[in-house]
């Protein structure tokens, strides 16, 4: 667990969006790739949890394009995920 306050509501903002499919992902892609973000990475992550889960989900499987402010190295990560554990 996150010690950091804001590193806390950052996870818990990732790991309950509202359907199961998008706090696996989101929630998935944050444990898997915080631990290398900038300050600047965190905060454009933040900024983007406050869009819509099926946007997101969209830009991630690439079945929509993001907007420019979205666009970079978190953006390309989460295109990029190949692992998200499943509860069996």
């Amino acid at each position: 667990m996150h010690s950091d306050p804001d590193l806390k509501r950052l996870c818990w903002r990732a790991h309950h969006r509202g359907t199961k499919e998008a706090d696996i992902l989101i929630g998935s892609f944050f444990d898997a790739h915080v631990g290398c973000w900038s300050e600047a990475d965190r905060n454009l992550f933040a900024t983007m949890l406050d869009e819509q889960d099926a946007d997101i989900l969209s830009w991630a499987t690439g079945t929509a394009e993001a907007p420019e402010r979205y666009r970079g190295t978190v953006l390309q990560e989460l295109q990029n995920l190949d692992y998200v554990p499943a509860s069996k």
